[in-house]
């Protein structure tokens, strides 16, 4: 789209749209105070490259992991919201929502910044999405769990509380292994003011750069989510939709979902068999299937069948067109998940795949990301950290252990960070890399025997506790002020 089309919108939403975007960039920048500092911290602390190379080469790294690590973490975020504010993303509820997520995130994030404290902006993040979930079933009359998405929060919530044992456990047990296996010195000693050996330094070097790729490639996504949904609501005829959706997966799509509406159908005549035979009323658990010859499932799949039979590409859709396609989507894509997992239709293997199937071809259609947006991101992540990078740093090297970090330290729980952010990325799972570093900064310290400053890891704990109630009941309330 040109530029100067954003100038011919309406003042209120074009104001809306570069407040949203203010407000998203600053929780980036905030978000490189946090986590993307830790994915500098060691190599910064062990004198291994200079703050300002280390900061430039992380977001170099960081861009690269937002560009190649796909939109999966990007999304599974973004689908923890309210399916109602999803689908009416241009509403006025749904910029309360935007700016209630984002400034509840941005206060808690400054407030442990300012402290030292390494705070997670998953984390802070997750808890402000539940807390706008929760406000909107209230004001909607709705069941809690249903509208916040409970068991997608809560198959999230694992990820966040697994991934820092791991980091401990996993940190711990590379640097006795390394320790056993490698002699030199130098390796377990504190930096001092002395760069460390050039292939330590090679190995820091390397495992930092990971760690910025692994953070890009999941606490960067969580961004670029946010932004577009700020897109899509204000913009819906350049970003409802992905551009680059080809005419021949639009066929592949609408073949698959003719494959699920006959898994319904076949599935509806045995269960409408079983209610003539014993004249009961038959509870699906989830109120999406009916013995209606139709059911809502199915006459949403014909809706957005339709509608792409009517279009050889996306991009040649009205504005209204687009607008109404990526809404039947959204809900098409819900219903789906619920029906699945209500567990009453006794799915088999192959049927379940039929359906995991069809929401990935719809997905495809809704969930992407500009270059620039990307790019965006990335810079904010890379700017912040160049300005707020020092007080996580000091943390992460002086204040856990008694003793300062060293270089075996630095790269065993740079390792460990590296490898089990890139998996959460790529199973499509938010995590800390505050955290997970942390956890792993605090593994290599009890594995090196070495006296841990317990202050410390409690306001890191106590962190950890307190940060997603009070950004739920923070976001909560604002969305309901700012409703």
């Amino acid at each position: 789209m040109e530029i100067s089309e954003i100038f011919h919108l309406p003042t209120a939403t074009l104001m809306a749209l570069l407040g949203a975007f203010i407000v998203a960039i600053t929780f980036e920048a905030v978000n490189g105070f946090h986590d993307a500092a830790n994915a500098v911290a060691t190599v910064i602390y062990t004198n291994s490259l200079r703050p300002r190379v280390a900061v430039v080469l992380s977001g170099i790294f960081n861009f690269l992991g937002v560009y190649i690590g796909g939109m999966g973490v990007a999304f599974a975020i973004v689908h923890l919201l309210p399916t109602d504010l999803l689908v009416n993303v241009g509403s006025r509820a749904s910029a309360a929502m935007i700016f209630s997520i984002l400034i509840s995130a941005i206060l808690w994030n400054l407030a442990t910044w300012y402290k030292g404290i390494p705070a997670s902006s998953s984390h802070t993040l997750i808890g402000a999405i539940v807390g706008v979930g929760l406000a909107n079933a209230l004001v909607q009359g709705e069941p809690v769990f249903q509208a916040a998405h409970f068991r997608n929060v809560e198959a999230v919530f694992l990820s966040l509380l697994i991934s820092p044992v791991l980091g401990f456990a996993l940190a711990a047990a590379l640097l006795l292994l390394i320790r056993k296996s490698v002699r030199d010195r130098r390796l377990y000693e504190p930096p001092e003011g002395r760069k460390p050996p050039t292939w330590v330094r090679a190995v820091l070097v390397l495992t930092s750069s990971g760690v910025s790729l692994a953070h890009g490639s999941n606490d960067g996504q969580k961004g670029v989510g946010l932004i577009m949904i700020i897109l899509i609501a204000s913009l819906p005829a350049h970003f409802a939709l992905n551009p680059e959706y080809k005419s021949n997966r639009g066929a592949e799509a609408i073949q698959t979902l003719e494959q699920v509406k006959g898994v319904i159908q076949s599935k509806q005549s045995v269960m409408v068999s079983q209610l003539s035979s014993q004249n009961t009323r038959v509870d699906n658990g989830a109120g999406l299937f009916s013995s209606r010859p139709l059911d809502p499932v199915s006459v949403e799949i014909e809706g957005v069948i339709e509608l792409l039979k009517k279009q050889d590409a996306l991009a040649s859709m009205t504005t209204l067109e687009r607008s109404q396609l990526r809404k039947r989507i959204v809900l098409l894509e819900d219903h789906i998940r619920k029906m699945k997992r209500s567990g009453a239709l006794n799915l088999s293997d192959s049927e379940k795949s039929i359906i995991d199937r069809a929401r990935y071809e719809l997905r495809r259609i809704t969930d992407y990301a500009p270059i620039w947006v990307i790019l965006l991101v990335a810079s904010a992540i890379g700017f912040g950290t160049m300005v707020g990078w020092k007080r996580v740093v000091v943390t992460v090297g002086e204040k856990i252990g008694k003793n300062p970090l060293t270089y075996a330290q630095g790269a065993s729980s740079q390792m460990v960070a590296m490898l089990t952010i890139g998996l959460a990325a790529v199973m499509g799972l938010p995590v800390s890399t505050t955290h997970v570093l942390s956890s792993g900064v605090t593994g290599s310290m009890v594995a090196n025997k070495v006296g841990l400053k317990y202050g410390t890891l409690r306001e890191i704990a106590m962190a950890w506790v307190f940060t997603f109630p009070v950004t739920m009941l923070l976001a909560g309330a604002l969305f309901l002020v700012f409703r």
